[in-house]
């Protein structure tokens, strides 16, 4: 490290894909000076990768007023589905009943158009490649020999995270039990379009917009080694078809496994991780990026807060209580869709089984909104239902015109949403944090999944979106709420 040309920031974020692109966005709304390290020079995916968004993700870029950005290049789609069985959202109470179908590419470049606008800067062409922590910082050293010191570094840097091996971050789980080649290739013959299943697993092609062929193989035993070859693909396809059907060259070759794995800590001192570092599982059911970006959000405010004083490090605790039982859920939900993919007589015995449940409205909602991610519930004690669940993107009336709760949210901080007696809730040594706003709201609440509640009087509201105060006719409660979230008062 060269001591003389070491560049400070509040924060460094090591991996400028999806979960660093937006854990970036949430700091710079916050007045925290972050900086990516991302080893590609450009923002370019190779592959499809992620194919769409689900509903919450839509939600949270709603709430920061970016959502048309994403739904202008994507396609609105029902693309919730679990063991083969699709789940219908348009019955739910959001603005954003369907997922979004949009190519990772196209996601992460719009993401980075909205970073850029925020003047983040991004180290391009390198990587960390280590750091040591002190008790006020960390020191990130970077492939091509600069020095940066940051008061804390957040891994976004993928299932193979270095920064989680560098911080001796234990990351158990299950290795893989089948792995699949995944191509996009030209043909000369006519392919067999389709899903097909197996006692192993299963596999498809279909048609891609330019006229190439997407290819999803099962491999006869389980790859994690050498890169994938396109006489290997061929093998493959002969494999399972009978034929290549005239393979002619691939322009995207790579594997994914269903290995299962979460670290057992989302942070060690100064060190922090989100997305892939922090968990990785089968891609089933495209629960990857959209847990990263809820990762990103649930992160954001709170590491801006302790930075700048506002609140104690404790506060960061909070973000693995909340976010690892959320993971934790998803990678058990991916290992079923794994099992529920092999096509044997009982498999299929099971799969008709669960498609016969999931008819039924009650479990096809509660599913629905677990896997489009609108059911998370952080654990902020007894109280009324909506009490750490995600706020209803609901159409106010307010002193300065009507307002939909997520505009209130567009600059990423907290609200006191007053829908009784204006100025019965005195916030003041909390005013310069938190923003109050009085407004009248006549409709019916709804939640997914658990349909209607009973209005609170009002609600105080994380900056990503969740209630972290429900008023239900008294303050009773919020000055804890305001202390715990959002620091401790102001003296006056």
């Amino acid at each position: 490290m060269h001591a003389d040309v070491v560049t400070q920031h509040a924060v460094v974020i090591a991996g400028g894909g999806p979960t660093g692109l937006m854990l970036a966005a949430e700091l710079a709304l916050a007045q925290v000076d972050v900086a990516i390290v991302e080893r590609r020079v450009s923002q370019e995916v190779a592959g499809s990768r992620a194919r769409g968004l689900h509903a919450r993700s839509l939600e949270v870029l709603d709430q920061r007023g970016v959502v048309e950005r994403f739904t202008s290049q994507g396609q609105a789609v029902q693309n919730v589905a679990f063991g083969q069985a699709h789940l219908d959202l348009s019955d739910f109470p959001t603005r954003h009943n369907h997922g979004l179908a949009l190519l990772q590419e196209r996601f992460e470049r719009i993401l980075a158009e909205w970073v850029g606008e925020l003047a983040v800067p991004i180290y391009r062409g390198c990587e960390v490649t280590g750091f040591t922590q002190d008790d006020t910082g960390v020191d990130v050293e970077l492939s091509d020999g600069r020095a940066l010191r940051a008061k804390h570094l957040v891994g976004c840097d993928g299932g193979r995270s270095l920064v989680r091996k560098a911080a001796g971050i234990e990351f158990p789980g299950w290795d893989a039990s089948i792995s699949y080649l995944i191509a996009e290739v030209e043909m000369t013959g006519a392919p067999a379009f389709g899903i097909r299943r197996d006692e192993k697993g299963t596999y498809a092609m279909g048609k891609l917009e330019d006229g190439r062929v997407g290819v999803v193989l099962r491999e006869e035993r389980v790859g994690t080694g050498d890169a994938p070859t396109l006489e290997g693909l061929r093998e493959g396809l002969v494999a399972l078809y009978g034929t290549d059907y005239g393979l002619r060259s691939a322009t995207h070759l790579s594997r994914f496994t269903d290995m299962t794995r979460q670290a057992a800590s989302y942070r060690d001192r100064r060190v922090l991780l989100a997305g892939d570092a922090a968990h990785v599982h089968s891609p089933m059911g495209g629960q990857g990026l959209n847990l990263g970006v809820q990762d990103a959000v649930n992160l954001g405010w709170k590491l801006a807060q302790v930075v700048r004083g506002v609140s104690p490090e404790s506060l960061l605790d909070t973000y693995q209580a909340e976010r690892h039982p959320v993971a934790a859920r998803a990678l058990r939900k991916t290992m079923a869709q794994t099992a529920l993919s092999r096509g044997d007589a009982r498999m299929d015995a099971v799969r008709e089984t669960l498609a016969e449940l999931l008819g039924m409205d009650g479990p096809r909602k509660q599913y629905a909104a677990m896997m489009s991610g609108l059911d998370v519930h952080y654990d902020l004690g007894n109280g009324h239902p909506l009490l750490g669940r995600r706020m209803p993107d609901l159409d106010l009336v307010t002193a300065d015109g009507p307002r939909r709760v997520f505009h209130l949210l567009h600059d990423a901080r907290p609200v006191l949403l007053n829908l009784g007696e204006p100025g019965t809730l005195d916030i003041t040594p909390w005013g310069d944090r938190v923003r109050r706003v009085a407004a009248r709201y006549t409709g019916e609440w709804e939640l997914p999944a658990l349909g209607a509640v009973t209005a609170p009087v009002a609600v105080l509201i994380r900056p990503d979106g969740h209630a972290a105060w429900v008023g239900e006719g008294t303050d009773q409660g919020l000055r804890e709420a305001l202390a715990r979230w959002f620091g401790p008062p102001r003296a006056t």
